[in-house]
């Protein structure tokens, strides 16, 4: 499969296998989408866990170390970093905030490559049906169903749509 794709570098197959490696259960598909992703993201470690149903759309991605990402996450161009969590049913989206318009007002898509890399700082927890568009600093916790349409600092709690930061994490904070 990896082969196939051209070690990631096919865009088209390299998705149509990542969809296919998303759909087999178990411990089996554990390995198995780790294993593909090792061999076709820019990056990605073998300590980490993709669950049933999860995909990268884009093999620019970078997965750290220890990652755990939950079923029936879509995954643009992203780089999370080592140890983070992201839960189930989690988006990161890598088409950026706004889509930008052509002379005559039409929307420019992703044929344009708008795609911008959207990073997940180490040790951060993504709560479940988060839909991540901008940054998320290291060690911080967005809440679940939260849209974190602006970068979020490190060592914070976030929460809502658009998510906002509603407590400092940081030692000695008050």
């Amino acid at each position: 499969m990896a082969l196939l794709s051209g070690f990631g570098q096919v865009e088209v197959v390299f998705v149509l296998f990542a969809q296919w490696c998303a759909l087999i259960p178990g411990l089996p598909g554990d390995y198995l989408r780790i294993a593909y992703y090792r061999l076709t993201l820019k990056e990605c470690s073998l300590d980490s866990r993709i669950q049933f149903g999860s995909y990268f759309a884009h093999s620019q991605a970078v997965v750290g170390r220890n990652v755990y990402i939950g079923s029936y996450c879509i995954l643009g161009r992203t780089r999370i970093g080592d140890r983070a969590q992201i839960a189930s049913s989690v988006q990161i989206l890598s088409g950026g905030r706004q889509h930008p318009r052509g002379a005559d007002g039409r929307i420019l898509g992703a044929e344009h490559g708008t795609f911008e890399t959207v990073n997940i700082g180490s040790d951060s927890w993504i709560g479940a049906a988060s839909i991540v568009l901008a940054e998320v600093g290291s060690r911080t916790t967005i809440g679940a169903g939260s849209v974190v349409a602006y970068a979020i600092p490190s060592d914070c709690v976030a929460v809502g749509n658009p998510a906002r930061v509603i407590r400092n994490t940081a030692e000695g904070a008050a």
